[in-house]
């Protein structure tokens, strides 16, 4: 039987995941702030830099023992989550979809309303 605390595949997705989010995060911000002061420099330089950095804090997050453990616990807490059906999805799209008309028709009446009492008193 599988050790309680091994790491599964959503664990090392989320690593995974994390690591290619702030992989390209931190190409785009490098980029924006040094064209915003100067010329950037060359492209394989801003997507090394981003690599190497996210590269690195992927290994030290995924060997750090707190956020490894952290990791395992959501993980399991996903794994207890019981998820709607196709019917109750369905009912939940419906109410949310019928209170956003009604939702949008008083903001309307509101616009409208307030808008000829600003036209009557603004002339």
């Amino acid at each position: 039987m599988a050790q309680e605390n091994a790491p599964n595949k959503p664990v090392h997705l989320m690593f995974f995941c994390s690591g290619l989010l702030l992989f390209y995060i931190l190409q785009w911000t490098v980029d924006w702030i040094w064209g915003y002061f100067t010329r950037a420099p060359n492209e394989f330089y801003i997507t090394l830099g981003s690599a190497i950095v996210a590269l690195s804090s992927g290994i030290y997050f995924y060997h750090h023992e707190r956020t490894f453990a952290l990791a395992n616990e959501v993980a399991a807490e996903l794994k207890k989550v019981v998820w709607p059906g196709a019917k109750e999805v369905r009912q939940a799209t419906i109410v949310v979809i019928i209170m956003t008309i009604i939702s949008a028709s008083i903001l309307g009446l509101f616009d409208f309303i307030w808008a000829n009492i600003t036209d009557f008193v603004y002339g």
